[in-house]
């Protein structure tokens, strides 16, 4: 099947799912009103593939807590071209609520479809132990950038912590891992292992090349409108500036970075400017990118078809949002 058949697969699949969820919130006697909170209008074989269908719901549905939950936490004004959920007319802090309730969705629904399966113990610690490790990366990710900005907590050990943890994990292990437990892998096949081993810095790159599009994306085609700079976070751009900056650039960003006011942020863009940072970042991809191929093409495919992980990089691959 190729990739545009599984895509089209997989989101005509969803009305099935939410009207799993909604008959699961009538029976808990929820309103109208309460099930369009959580579910509204969207437009959103064999066996094997609608589990893997059912499971990349669930995937989308955990990805949907986070992000509810992290523009609450980061004040983001958008998402995805969007209003963030919270800040949309009408919601508010109750977005911390709804978060609550896309994550118990994810559990009710691996209930119902795999609850006679071998390994339905394995999805459920699997999707519990990535959860934990998103939300061990968002403290570090919060903790350090408190409102006093301390340049001494921005080095590459906190940040590839964070996005390891935060990210990685999450978006890149999490279903490919998920995809070895429906076809019976034991867990303790190395093809975990290599996953892990290439899937996890993959995710580390994904997220510095968000960093990069926080600052240089183009909003009409992120979607998102970037914050990292006001926000005083332990973005990769500043980690870098940071190691190659003069101790009068390095004063600046000191004074400015953190600071809500245009001119601030503009001030510290400067200096990424000057240094040529995108020169900086550019290196970095193609170094990385050329790692993680060569990574790839050293897998043994009697373990586990390197075309996995193919696919995975060519997604991400100079990617513009």
């Amino acid at each position: 099947m190729d990739s545009e058949s599984s895509y089209n697969a997989f989101t005509s699949y969803y009305p099935r799912l939410e009207l799993d969820i909604k008959n699961d919130l009538l029976n808990f006697e929820a309103t109208p009103e309460m099930i369009e909170r959580i579910l509204p209008g969207t437009d959103f074989n064999d066996s094997l593939q609608e589990q893997a269908i059912i499971l990349g719901w669930c995937v989308e549905l955990l990805q949907a807590f986070f992000l509810v939950a992290d523009d609450i936490m980061d004040d983001s004004p958008m998402r995805r071209g969007k209003p963030s959920w919270f800040k949309t007319p009408g919601i508010g802090m109750i977005a911390i609520n709804d978060s609550f309730i896309i994550e118990a969705v994810i559990y009710r629904l691996i209930k119902k479809h795999f609850r006679s399966a071998s390994y339905y113990i394995d999805l459920v610690e699997l999707f519990q132990e990535v959860t934990f490790q998103t939300e061990l990366g968002q403290m570090v990710d919060l903790t350090t950038a408190p409102e006093h900005v301390d340049l001494s907590k921005f080095s590459i050990e906190n940040h590839t912590f964070i996005v390891k943890y935060k990210t990685a994990f999450y978006s890149f292990y999490l279903p490919v891992a998920l995809s070895f437990l429906i076809c019976n892998m034991d867990s303790i096949n190395p093809a975990f292992a290599i996953a892990k081993e290439i899937l996890v810095p993959m995710g580390v790159y994904f997220q510095v090349q968000d960093d990069y599009l926080d600052l240089y994306g183009d909003v009409n085609i992120t979607g998102k409108v970037g914050t990292d700079i006001e926000d005083n976070k332990c973005s990769w751009l500043v980690i870098k500036a940071l190691e190659i900056c003069t101790p009068e650039q390095r004063s600046v960003i000191e004074t400015h970075y953190g600071r809500k006011s245009s001119s601030d942020i503009a001030i510290v863009k400067q200096v990424y400017d000057q240094i040529d940072l995108k020169s900086v970042y550019l290196s970095y991809s193609a170094e990385t990118e050329l790692k993680l191929s060569n990574q790839i093409k050293n897998i043994d495919p009697s373990i586990v078809n390197p075309q996995v992980f193919e696919i995975f990089l060519k997604k991400i691959s100079n990617r513009q949002k």
